[in-house]
């Protein structure tokens, strides 16, 4: 039996753009971003993650099993190739996705993520979220993890509207889904030799203060892709399509600019 498909939100008509949010949220982690790439020509669609909204999981929960996902999704609508942009964990079910079945994904662009986590990283990036899954076993709600977390992970000139949506979104998800999430984050395991095949135009958002995927993974990651180009955010944090909704959509449009003629 088939597995069942993701469930997703869309909106708007041209070449198609599919966001892979974080383990942290939601499709609602993409709602400034859908308007806008409507508005400017595109059909945004936002995925909810195996597991998240009202997506069922995937047995194992691993970034193979959620990398099929995306691709059984982008056969599904009928639009491949694709541009995908993933957020954090999304970042690296798009790069699984795209190492798996190149030919499906156009061109990519990674926010806040996509580097395998080296050992400060896991201790920065899933030790806190552990940490506060702990207060959830103690009776404790995804909301009030929400408004422990949110405001360790942003940055100094985050948007108060983007915030209350991240924690908005953290707050709604499954425990069981965050649990295992975190627990698959560092298995992502594709290292240089693999993505240095992956040709397609690559463009790396990254906040500046962002204690999760630091400016330097992301540089990094840069140097191993075959082309890519990097946009810092100032006074950002891990969640930069909220926290500068202006700042990232500039970047993304004009990336998507740039290849809309070359591709």
């Amino acid at each position: 039996m088939a597995a069942l498909l993701p469930t997703f939100t869309t909106l708007g008509s041209g070449p198609t753009v599919l966001m892979l949010h974080d383990a942290d949220g939601d499709h609602l982690t993409f709602a400034p971003q859908v308007e806008t790439l409507a508005t400017a020509g595109y059909r945004a669609v936002a995925w909810d993650m195996p597991g998240y909204g009202r997506s069922a999981p995937v047995e194992p929960y691993t970034f193979k099993a959620l990398a099929q996902s995306c691709l059984a999704l982008i056969e599904a609508l009928r639009c491949g190739p694709v541009t995908l942009v993933g957020h954090g964990m999304g970042a690296m079910v798009a790069l699984e996705a795209a190492v798996r079945d190149a030919s499906q994904v156009r061109r990519m662009v990674l926010c806040a993520g996509g580097p395998a986590l080296d050992v400060q990283a896991v201790q920065d990036w899933v030790a806190p979220r552990e940490q506060a899954l702990k207060a959830l076993d103690a009776g404790g709600t995804m909301e009030q993890l929400a408004q422990t977390l949110v405001p360790q992970c942003i940055g100094t000139g985050a948007l108060p509207e983007g915030v209350r949506l991240a924690g908005h979104a953290l707050g709604q998800v499954f425990p069981g889904a965050y649990r295992r999430a975190l627990e698959a984050l560092p298995t992502f395991d594709r290292g240089a030799n693999a993505l240095a095949h992956l040709a397609m135009p690559v463009l790396l958002v990254g906040g500046d203060q962002d204690r999760c995927t630091p400016p330097a993974a992301l540089q990094a990651l840069a140097q191993v892709l075959p082309d890519a180009q990097t946009v810092l955010l100032p006074h950002v944090g891990h969640w930069p399509q909220l926290e500068d909704p202006e700042g990232f959509d500039a970047a993304l449009l004009d990336f998507l600019a740039q290849r809309r003629t070359l591709h």
